[in-house]
């Protein structure tokens, strides 16, 4: 398509063609950019991860969909089913814009477990004649055998008294005897917030009042609230738009950031001495991160690798976007730790094992056949210098991640790796660590995307990378003092 007008964007799923999907798709399948382990659209735009959940011996996740092109059009939502948290099999659509209620789209929510059965709630998107949008909160149950049913009517049909039609994402969590529901709005005098709602049977919603939780000004809107407990503490992942970077510094055109609190107190619908707003990842691409209170005790999340409202190169090849790779949450000094989940560990092959000394010129670590690599890298307290990835051979084009141990700062810098975007809000983020005896990076490269946990997951930066050549894939280090240690891995892809 060379032109996504408004009514090409909300045609109805049934009006196109088998043929179109089919020759969309055996042109994304030979792009060098399609990643092999992190979830991603067969055809068309992914973004919000939803309804990530365990239920009846599986994990679930679905994410928002539009199979068509690259594009914000109509929304559906699509289910992804595993066993182990990283193969990840493609299900079907779960939910469709074909009701009253949702119309122009499938909007984000939630799942929770309840008896034999998963419920889903989710927000639906509907314009009326004059493109005003209504937003209603609905609901479906999911059986054993993954068939979805639509309560047929909204579970929520109007926002509160007070707030705005941008009323949306629905988050369940189960608090007490009751369930709860926490879910984005936007005032009437145009400041983002957070509710709180409650229900015994799912069906009758009490608005308890909105959330509080900073004295800070949340912008515009609030999107994607999760809140879940770590180690029985609160912790609210939010996406606030429009914030002022006075309140928090940020670069991404929106931030995804959390708060830590000591308590949640629902009969003041408040998280309780809350830590300062931090950015939830400070790479590039995070975006609308979902967690939830696993069964198994661990609390673990999904990320949308993906900013609204940024032009990335695979449009040009019909698609766009992916997932992060599942995190476990964990809490140490009033500090959120992100790592990846255990089971990253059954992807791994080929082992090479890294020793040596830092020296001033390149040295080259590694040249795998493809970028497709766990790299888990420990220097020296001491030491100063470059780590690149996804590099040519002279290393003059790369991303570059910079660490200084004397100012106990990282720094990536994607402005020579590959095809550039999203340059009006540049090409460096920089983030500040913890003194520690050692700094560690742990790293999972997947063709056109970068994750890096610094020291243990204290900090995450998360990148999309464009790169023109995919031979691209020399692993070069550089810098002064000390020594390093560590171990690498080529992976396998996924099993769908």
């Amino acid at each position: 398509m060379t032109e996504w007008t408004t009514p090409l964007r909300y045609k109805p799923y049934h009006q196109w063609s088998t043929d179109y999907l089919d020759l969309l798709e055996s042109v994304i399948q030979k792009s060098s950019w399609r990643q092999a382990f992190h979830i991603q659209p067969k055809t068309g735009l992914l973004n919000d991860p939803n309804g990530f959940s365990f239920y009846n011996g599986k994990w679930h996740l679905f994410y928002q969909a539009y199979p068509f092109g690259p594009v914000h059009g109509v929304k559906s939502w699509y289910h992804m089913v595993s066993d182990n948290l990283v193969d990840w099999k493609q299900h079907d659509y779960a939910l469709l814009p074909d009701s009253p209620y949702d119309s122009h789209g499938v909007y984000s929510g939630s799942a929770i477990t309840v008896g034999e059965k998963l419920f889903l709630m989710y927000t639906g998107n509907v314009r009326d004649k004059n493109w005003e949008r209504h937003s209603y909160q609905l609901g479906a149950w999911m059986d054993s055998e993954m068939q979805v049913e639509k309560i047929t009517e909204a579970l929520i049909e109007n926002p509160p008294a007070g707030y705005t039609e941008e009323f949306r994402d629905p988050q369940l969590f189960r608090y007490q005897d009751n369930c709860l529901m926490a879910i984005g709005a936007q005032t009437e005098s145009g400041k983002g917030a957070v509710l709180v709602y409650q229900s015994k049977q799912l069906i009758d919603w009490e608005l308890l009042g909105e959330l509080d939780y900073t004295t800070e000004d949340m912008g515009f809107m609030v999107e994607c609230p999760n809140l879940v407990f770590v180690d029985n503490q609160p912790v609210l992942l939010f996406c606030p738009q429009g914030l002022d970077n006075e309140i928090t510094p940020y670069q991404n055109i929106y931030p995804n950031m959390y708060v830590i609190g000591s308590a949640f107190n629902k009969e003041t619908v408040s998280i309780e001495n809350t830590s300062d707003l931090i950015n939830l990842d400070e790479g590039f691409d995070v975006y609308a991160t979902q967690a939830f209170n696993a069964p198994d005790g661990r609390v673990l999340s999904v990320g949308w690798i993906g900013l609204p409202e940024i032009d990335y190169p695979s449009f040009e090849e019909g698609w766009a976007h992916c997932l992060s790779i599942v995190k476990e949450l964990s809490i140490k000094d009033q500090h959120l730790y992100q790592k990846p989940v255990i089971e990253m560990q059954e992807l791994r092959q080929h082992h090479e094992v890294l020793k040596g000394s830092v020296q001033e010129e390149n040295l080259l670590l590694s040249s795998p056949d493809k970028n497709v690599y766990e790299l888990k890298l420990e220097l020296d307290s001491r030491a100063s210098g470059s780590l690149y990835l996804f590099a040519d051979k002279q290393n003059k084009e790369g991303l570059k991640l910079s660490y200084n141990a004397k100012d106990d700062t990282i720094s990536m810098d994607r402005s020579k790796a590959g095809i550039p975007f999203g340059e009006g809000y540049g090409s460096i983020r920089t983030a500040s660590l913890k003194k520690q005896d050692k700094l560690t990076l742990h790293i999972f490269a997947d063709r056109s995307v970068c994750e890096i946990f610094v020291n243990d997951g204290y900090c995450v930066m998360t990148s999309r990378i464009f790169m023109k050549d995919p031979q691209q894939t020399h692993i070069f280090l550089q810098g002064f003092e000390g020594d390093y240690t560590g171990d690498f891995w080529t992976l396998r892809e996924m099993n769908e």
